[in-house]
């Protein structure tokens, strides 16, 4: 692990403003449901989209969908972070955005169902605030879409 003394005074800056302090205590849902019924989304912070989607700037907070049904592998990461390792994007998209797993949970009937939509973020850039707008609007469609539970995979 690299000591922030050895990081470019740019670099060490920038990690230092995210030196938050605690969000406070956990908000949990008590969850009723069997797994087996339950409507899951995936999210994912790799700055994952389709080639004819915009790709993620380096300050962006806003998020990308990706269909249920369209083919993961035809995603690309336009992941900012020079210190992110894309090779395991590279050789299996499921590194990042477990969708053929959670497919094959569907088909055996561990989980319920999969959420029409999942999303994509791009992580590592920004403080929690600059989500709030993109994460609101994101709440209101996965309520629309009647998920039950979100799987995150932070990148």
């Amino acid at each position: 692990m690299v000591r922030l003394s050895d990081l470019p005074e740019s670099e060490r800056e920038h990690l230092l403003a995210k030196n938050m302090p605690p969000l406070g205590p956990p908000v949990w849902v008590n969850n009723s449901k069997a797994s087996a019924l339950l409507r899951i989304a995936l999210i994912t912070t790799a700055g994952l989209h389709f080639r004819d989607d915009p790709a993620f700037k380096f300050s962006d907070a806003t998020y990308r969908p990706i269909g249920n049904n369209e083919n993961a592998h035809d995603l690309v990461m336009s992941h900012s972070s020079v210190n992110f390792d894309r090779s395991g994007f590279a050789e299996d998209v499921n590194m990042v955005y477990p969708i053929d797993r959670f497919k094959e949970l569907e088909t055996t009937g561990v989980i319920g169902s999969l959420a029409r939509v999942h999303y994509s973020f791009m992580g590592a850039g920004l403080l929690p605030e600059r989500y709030q707008h993109s994460t609101v609007q994101l709440a209101g469609m996965l309520k629309q879409d009647r998920v039950d539970a979100v799987f995150l995979t932070p990148v």
